[in-house]
């Protein structure tokens, strides 16, 4: 029985705390040099794609911009334009909101980016109900949670529409949208983009499921990678939909040394380069919702309370706990069991080297990944911008081809050719497939 392959992409770093700034090796988040060596770097290593984030408007923390975090994020479309000139055969992914876009112009700036790229332009589908970054739009946060997904069901529908007009004419009418009019890009190489989504909630994964090409995850531990996988391989039968329709991407960190135990060394001297003692304390603040300035980073945790009335000071992130009281007990018993300062308890429960040893056993539990139905591939989320995939490329992607379990060259010209997906399912298939199914997403 043939091994299954090893696939390789690449996060752009800068927009999160992953970055260390203070590494002197450490460059712009905004300089278009900085991209392209980035990209280079993923290209020379064959990497399926790199991808970018987008956010359409900086974190804030106690109504500043947190200087710890990012500080500046171009406009995706115009990057990945500008990297399909100094690249040939990468993928260039983007996220971009289907809340605070229309369908015909998104559409339209997707399909030249396939056109510009060759066959290489990849969306990666959002959905933003905040008033907070409504607050740069007309039409502010209005959309509910819960008709975020539904919009963005039509909207796909809607761009897979004009794609398949082929510079013809459109009509489209659902519950957000009624367009009408003519396309003016022609069919591009892919046809549709190849689409992804990053979602973990229930609603998520079926979104995912019943719409993307590739779905993105935080489960980089093997046992819930696993368990990932098969939750995702269910639901996409209930869609009608195959386990090679859809591919598993978790992000994972990396950190590589001459030897194992040097590259634990390693990994706990840049996870403390990652948390300073201001980013310890806002980072315990967006969980008292409190302000917590006076204490010590390298002293006790609070024992005040949080505070249930705003619950959060900062604006502009994804906050995965409802209810944070268990969470800060949890800490807490964590901070005495191991005598832990604010900063030390942090760094136990912020930071994620996933892969850490020798190249050698990177490739190893990168491969047992692979094989055991964890993943499909990996993107890869360094520390240093722009060099930090230069290592890897050099060393473990070596040691993952002579496994015999990544490619020596790109198979293909597209993106769709780089991540083994089939052709693209027609706008009116696609639509069927759906209504025939008794799931709920969109609906």
């Amino acid at each position: 029985m043939s091994q299954r392959q090893v696939h390789l992409a690449a996060h752009f770093p800068g927009v999160n705390n992953t970055t260390v700034w203070s590494d002197p090796q450490s460059g712009s988040n905004i300089d278009f040099s900085s991209f392209e060596h980035f990209s280079r770097a993923a290209e020379r290593g064959l990497f399926d794609f790199v991808f970018l984030a987008e956010g359409l408007r900086l974190r804030e923390h106690k109504g500043e911009v947190f200087d710890l975090d990012t500080v500046g994020r171009p406009e995706t479309v115009t990057v990945l334009s500008a990297l399909s000139a100094v690249t040939r055969r990468l993928g260039l992914v983007g996220t971009l909101s289907a809340t605070f876009n229309e369908p015909y112009d998104l559409a339209r700036k997707l399909a030249t980016l396939d056109h510009v790229s060759a066959g290489r332009a990849g969306w990666n589908v959002v959905t933003t109900n905040d008033a907070f970054t409504g607050e740069n739009f007309r039409r502010g946060g209005y959309l509910d949670r819960a008709d975020r997904y539904r919009r963005a069901v039509d909207f796909i529908h809607a761009a897979r529409s004009m794609w398949d007009s082929d510079a013809g004419p459109f009509d489209f009418s659902s519950e957000f949208f009624s367009i009408f009019g003519n396309f003016p890009v022609p069919s591009s190489p892919q046809t549709h983009p190849v689409l992804f989504q990053a979602g973990d909630s229930p609603e998520g994964r079926d979104f995912a499921c019943a719409n993307a090409d590739a779905i993105f995850t935080r489960h980089a531990a093997l046992e819930d990678g696993k368990a990932f996988y098969a939750d995702i391989t269910e639901r996409l039968a209930r869609f009608g939909r195959s386990e090679d329709d859809l591919k598993v991407y978790p992000g994972v960190t990396f950190i590589i040394g001459d030897t194992h135990e040097a590259a634990v060394e390693r990994s706990r001297s840049v996870a403390y380069q990652q948390v300073s003692g201001p980013g310890a304390i806002a980072f315990l603040e967006r969980q008292w919702g409190r302000d917590l300035s006076a204490y010590d980073p390298n002293g006790p945790l609070p024992d005040i309370e949080p505070d249930d009335g705003s619950g959060n000071l900062s604006q502009g992130r994804v906050q995965h706990v409802k209810d944070p009281r268990p969470l800060i007990e949890e800490w807490r018993r964590l901070a005495r069991d191991k005598n832990l300062s604010i900063r030390d308890l942090v760094v136990e429960v912020s930071t994620r080297h996933g892969f850490v040893g020798t190249a050698d056993e990177i490739a190893g539990s990168m491969d047992e990944y692979i094989q055991e139905r964890a993943a499909d591939g990996f993107i890869l989320i360094p520390h240093l911008t722009p060099g930090g995939l230069d290592e890897f490329v050099d060393t473990v992607v070596p040691a993952l081809q002579a496994r015999g379990v990544y490619r020596d060259e790109y198979p293909g010209d597209t993106l769709r050719d780089s991540m083994g997906l089939p052709g693209p399912t027609p706008a009116d298939q696609w639509a069927a497939a759906r209504e025939a199914s008794d799931q709920p997403v969109g609906k």
